[in-house]
């Protein structure tokens, strides 16, 4: 039987599942497309969310997701924010993980929306899963891409949990040669960071196309302030990001400040808006490049249809609860309110950035 189960077969939990298994231990992943788990088992890839990609022997799909939580020693949960809560209302009664058997960790970056409004992950958790996890999961984050990490690239990640021993297992179950990874105790700090940063990567993603609109003079329609937009301008948006995500963080309860100086923070938060491969970088060069917003009332039209997307930039959701938490608990956040603005059609992308450059806000 295998020791491990992620659930969930999209890009990063697909990366992770192929990093433990070549390390010799059985993998199984669940997949909630039948094509997604045929693919693995019959041709050894995931093509749909991790192309290119030849998977080891021991790793196996399947859709059935309390066989794959049955039993296992290990327990990862991969499955993107708007769907978490949901797929884990569907392993509760699983024997092993009733009787607090299997150690259980979340790859997941984002909020949850519950009736108390939107909370960190593991602490919503927490209200679902039995009394033997609370303050016992573990959450994983740092600057990483599945397509890297599946290709033995160097990255560095955190295993962040108030249970020291709960942290240093999945640690000892994710590090290799190429993967190293630290553990924190600062569960919320860690959290908060890995949410937040997307939120910054779907502006980033703007900037940049408002950038490179302003360097190609062949371009019509080229807004007069996108001329004044370089990497300077991304530097600015990134330290200014870096700050809001440490004063979201702070507010919500981060009890390490080097939590948001080390990769957990300013690492993950640069990876993420620089790195090619990243979803809401992307999100935001789609805005401005393609007009993708165009088809959506508002954010909550845009969250209730996200597959039309085609691919999922978890800074959508993020950015509406940012914006509810920023509220909440009075902070000024001009940087993701605005971008909750854009996403919501109450404001334009131009105008946003020439506001904040301006100083508007600070």
């Amino acid at each position: 039987m295998a020791q491990t189960a992620i659930i969930g077969a999209g890009a990063w939990g697909t990366a992770v599942a192929k990093v433990i298994a070549e390390k010799g231990k059985d993998v199984v992943i669940w997949s909630f497309e039948e094509d997604t788990r045929d693919d693995i088992n019959l041709h050894r890839q995931n093509s749909r969310y991790l192309p290119g990609i030849t998977l080891p022997e021991n790793i196996t799909a399947t859709c059935d997701i309390e066989e794959a939580a049955s039993g296992r020693e290990y327990l990862i949960l991969a499955v993107p924010s708007l769907y978490l809560l949901e797929t884990v209302k569907r392993i509760l009664l699983v024997p092993s993980i009733r009787e607090g058997e299997t150690a259980i960790a979340v790859l997941t970056k984002g909020f949850l929306q519950t009736a108390k409004g939107p909370r960190l992950i593991l602490e919503t958790l927490e209200d679902y899963f039995p009394g033997f996890y609370r303050q016992s999961l573990v959450y994983i984050a740092g600057p990483s891409h599945a397509e890297e990490i599946s290709r033995g690239k160097i990255t560095g990640l955190i295993a962040a949990s108030e249970n020291a021993k709960n942290s240093i297992r999945f640690r000892d179950l994710l590090k290799n040669k190429s993967l190293f990874v630290f553990s924190s105790f600062d569960v919320r700090g860690v959290q908060v960071a890995a949410a937040a940063k997307n939120v910054i990567a779907i502006a980033f993603g703007m900037l940049d196309a408002l950038k490179t609109m302003g360097e190609s003079k062949c371009l019509n329609g080229v807004p007069d302030v996108a001329n004044l937009f370089g990497n300077g301008t991304e530097s600015i948006l990134l330290a200014a990001g870096l700050n809001e995500i440490q004063t979201l963080g702070t507010a919500m309860g981060a009890t390490h400040p080097e939590t948001f100086t080390s990769i957990s923070g300013i690492g993950d938060l640069d990876v993420t808006c620089r790195s090619v491969f990243g979803r809401n970088r992307r999100f935001g060069k789609d805005i401005i490049e393609k007009k993708i917003l165009e088809p959506f009332r508002d954010i909550d039209d845009l969250i209730e249809r996200i597959g039309e997307v085609g691919y999922l930039p978890e800074g959508v959701a993020a950015a509406k609860y940012v914006r509810v938490l920023a509220e909440k608990y009075k902070l000024k956040m001009p940087i993701s309110t605005g971008l909750s603005q854009i996403l919501n059609r109450e404001m334009e992308p131009v105008d946003f950035l020439g506001n904040f450059l301006n100083g508007l806000g600070y």
